[in-house]
């Protein structure tokens, strides 16, 4: 942590959604704000994905600990979509209430203003990481100064804001001219709430991982690895295989034809080398998978139902150093 931070009176953390460090560094003339300001890099969580990555850093708790393993999660009786808390058939709240499936409180349970899109709040995903914090949407980014020096103005000493442009543009679009306007973009919305803080407020600016140019690259496992597959979890670049009954031999044999692009792991080596902290609960177990494709090349495994709207371009989830390197940056007003 930035030594400017310790006895800070005031403090704003602002995540930049998929700003890697390595992206960073590679981009810094379009980020002059952020280049300019103190700190470095630390490493993120595995698997490298929002859901899991902005549930570790609200309650401080490894993923481990507080069970929200990847961007889908086998749940026992389905395979949920955490962002969207739901699977092919719909909304799952109900099913699997999120405050109870996830309910380590955030911010040691302090009611802490928390920024971030107006249409996110009650969402299953928002209820499973944020539930109890004070809710301050914001509909266009640009007000995103605005409400943090109000909420400063009202007393307020800790702000936590989210902004998602970055890990949108890059999924879309990838490492192109809209990318670049993109991190413009999103430097002068650190310099503009900059300019908001009072003397010797801290921003603080960090992100939950970075991303990897994939683009066409994309594997669909072969029927000789797909035959001892029930079904699959995770994303992509951090793909889970839940073997059929009596086949988890058979299945790590037949995926290991995709070493020379990915860490093909099992279960028990994701265990003992603590990926997903040195505390893992049995609820937690019990969702992962028999066998963990992580890519380490530029590539994604393909699984039908995690399609959306478009294929993706820049991808994250597995433990490359484009992935896992996120900025710990600070600055005092």
């Amino acid at each position: 942590m930035p030594s400017i931070v310790q006895g800070a009176p005031r403090i704003v953390v602002l995540l930049l959604d998929g700003l890697g460090w390595n992206q960073l560094q590679k981009y810094a003339e379009h980020m002059p704000t952020l280049s300019g300001m103190t700190g470095g890099h630390i490493t993120t969580v595995a698997p490298s994905t929002t859901a899991t990555a902005l549930t570790s850093l609200v309650t401080g708790l490894s993923p481990g600990e507080h069970g929200l393993i990847g961007y889908r999660v086998d749940m026992g009786d389905t395979v949920m979509n955490v962002l969207r808390w739901g699977d092919e058939n719909g909304d799952l709240r109900r099913r699997y209430p999120p405050q109870q499936t996830q309910p380590c409180p955030p911010f040691l349970g302090s009611s802490v203003p928390v920024l971030s899109k107006a249409e996110l709040e009650g969402s299953g995903f928002t209820l499973a990481h944020l539930d109890g914090v004070k809710h301050m949407g914001w509909r266009a980014s640009s007000s995103i100064p605005v409400i943090v020096r109000d909420a400063l103005a009202a007393g307020e000493d800790f702000v936590y804001a989210y902004y998602d442009g970055i890990d949108k543009i890059a999924h879309e679009r990838g490492f192109t001219d809209h990318y670049t306007a993109e991190l413009r973009a999103a430097d002068n919305l650190v310099a503009n709430v900059l300019s908001v803080l009072p003397s010797d407020t801290v921003l603080i600016v960090t992100a939950d991982h970075g991303q990897v140019h994939v683009g066409e690259n994309t594997i669909v496992p072969m029927a000789t690895v797909t035959e001892h597959v029930h079904h699959q979890s995770g994303e992509g670049r951090f793909r889970w295989l839940h073997a059929r009954r009596g086949r988890e031999g058979a299945l790590l044999d037949a995926a290991r034809q995709y070493e020379d692009v990915a860490w093909v792991v099992t279960k028990q080596q994701v265990l003992d080398e603590n990926w997903f902290g040195p505390r893992v609960s049995d609820a937690v177990i019990r969702r992962m998978g028999d066998v963990a494709l992580a890519a380490h090349a530029p590539v994604s495994f393909e699984e039908p139902l995690d399609g959306g709207a478009f294929d993706l371009v820049c991808r994250h989830g597995s433990l490359t150093e484009d992935e896992m390197l996120v900025p710990l940056l600070a600055l005092k007003a």
